[in-house]
């Protein structure tokens, strides 16, 4: 069970003076991932971006070479670049597309797990359409728009039957704006977490939610948006969770020591702590304690 955030999509838009075209914005795209449980590496190699502008072909940058980014060793925020500055012409775009390179049977994209074993993470449209990103935005002359991708790893990684050793990358992606964005953070009391558990926080969105399992194919109220494992910090010696990159609004979380038994392709009946309603507030980080 793999979840992983990822990414984030800035697009600035440039005014007059050094040069800059008042017409024109640029783009910057950086990579950044959640604690995730059962794998010490994931690796995915991205060999080019494109933007597609509304009535225009797409925009294709060429990475070369290709970047293998370790998504695992990014973790509380921290990215890593794909785009940095790019500049685009102000207006509306349609889309991003991430172009990965994955092949079966060979490990250019991977998958480490905790005990060792490697295996080739396969995107099966990752060489033809790539990790397509369909929410449209706007570069505005002069002004700023900075998106965070979300890239749920513990959704989209699957090891099918029969096709060892290769394990399937069935992206689950979602895009928000980071000027509209806030982070939870928060403790879970110990007497919650028994010697076996595997500690999860679930973020459903909307008020007063019933918990559930991953299901993508259950009705967006009820299927997470986003679960994040709880953390000991040794220092402290508290159980510690950190939930970034969620839009403004209202939401309901709740606490699973089930989190290990939790697949993607399945259905399973977790057991819930009384869940908790928190509201995200632009560029804040709301505390919220079991």
């Amino acid at each position: 069970m793999i979840s992983i955030a990822v990414a984030v999509l800035a697009v600035a838009g440039c005014g007059g003076g050094d040069g800059s075209n008042a017409d024109s914005g640029t783009l910057s795209i950086a990579i950044t991932d959640a604690a995730v449980d059962g794998a010490s590496r994931v690796v995915v190699t991205f060999s080019a971006v494109e933007i597609k502008p509304a009535g225009g072909t797409a925009v294709v940058y060429d990475l070369s070479p290709a970047k293998s980014i370790d998504l695992l060793a990014l973790s509380g925020g921290a990215t890593a670049m794909l785009l940095d500055a790019k500049v685009l012409p102000a207006g509306q775009y349609q889309w991003v597309r991430l172009v990965v390179e994955s092949q079966q049977n060979v490990p250019t994209s991977y998958i480490e797990l905790a005990s060792g074993a490697q295996h080739p993470l396969f995107v099966p449209s990752g060489e033809e359409s790539g990790l397509k990103l369909n929410r449209g935005f706007t570069i505005a002359a002069g002004g700023r728009t900075d998106f965070t991708i979300d890239f749920d790893l513990r959704k989209s990684v699957i090891a099918p039957r029969g096709q060892a050793p290769n394990y399937l990358l069935k992206p689950v992606l979602r895009i928000v704006d980071n000027l509209r964005v806030g982070t939870v953070s928060g403790v879970v009391p110990a007497n919650l977490i028994p010697t076996v558990c595997t500690p999860f926080i679930y973020v459903f969105s909307g008020a007063n939610v019933i918990p559930d399992d991953l299901d993508p194919a259950a009705s967006p109220d009820v299927d997470p948006l986003v679960s994040v494992r709880v953390e000991l910090d040794s220092a402290s010696g508290a159980f510690k969770f950190k939930i970034p990159f969620l839009e403004v609004g209202t939401y309901t979380l709740a606490f699973t020591c089930d989190g290990a038994m939790d697949t993607p392709d399945g259905e399973e009946t977790l057991s819930f702590s009384p869940t908790v309603n928190v509201t995200v507030n632009a560029n804040q980080t709301t505390t919220l304690n079991f």
